[in-house]
């Protein structure tokens, strides 16, 4: 095969897609290849999480309650008021009830019946008199609080616990990233002089 034969064909490889009845016949001026640049990527190395940091209880006492008296008020003072009667005195005196003196009164004497002046004694009694020695009044009277005692519950020791802090855990993992897309064009192809005729 001839150069200039060579020629041809690699013009027509080039343009086999898109021949063109130029090309089929005519004289090559300009020549492209479709060209692929492909995707370049990388291998990048990160740390994840596999499990998170937290807490963990390796001891713990309970609390301890006891209990305790208290005297506490169940009810309050209060004031009251009261009537105080009267402190009465019974006392006996001797009264004229009769003043005497004299009076008309008829009579028989020897079977005759007349009337006489007669002389009558004062009459005195015994009586019985209340008198008052304190007159009534109003007392105030204070009736203290009352309290009872009562058991209650208190806290004599709190709970007690021992925490550790556990880190979290990680892991290094590859991963794959992209670096550069890929990209499709054309390429001019360079034809030597002597081809072109």
């Amino acid at each position: 095969m001839s150069g200039k034969t060579a020629c041809f064909a690699i013009a027509g490889l080039t343009l086999l897609g898109s021949i063109s009845q130029t090309a089929a016949g005519g004289r090559a001026v300009e020549c492209y290849e479709p060209v692929r640049t492909p995707a370049v990527y990388d291998t990048v190395y990160e740390d994840i999480m596999v499990s998170p940091p937290g807490q963990q209880i390796v001891d713990y006492d309970p609390p301890i309650y006891g209990t305790r008296e208290r005297v506490v008020m169940t009810v309050p003072a209060q004031v009251q008021y009261e009537v105080v009667p009267a402190i009465t005195r019974t006392i006996y005196r001797t009264v004229r009830v009769d003043g005497g003196g004299y009076s008309w009164e008829w009579r028989v004497i020897h079977g005759r019946r007349v009337l006489c002046k007669v002389w009558h004694k004062a009459r005195y009694e015994r009586v019985a008199e209340t008198v008052v020695i304190q007159p009534e009044r109003t007392r105030r009277v204070v009736v203290p609080a009352q309290y009872d005692s009562i058991a209650e519950e208190v806290l004599v020791r709190p709970e007690q616990r021992r925490v550790i802090d556990i880190p979290g855990a990680y892991q290094t993992v590859p991963r794959r990233v992209l670096v550069r897309e890929g990209s499709s064009g054309w390429r001019r192809v360079h034809i030597p002089r002597h081809c072109r005729d």
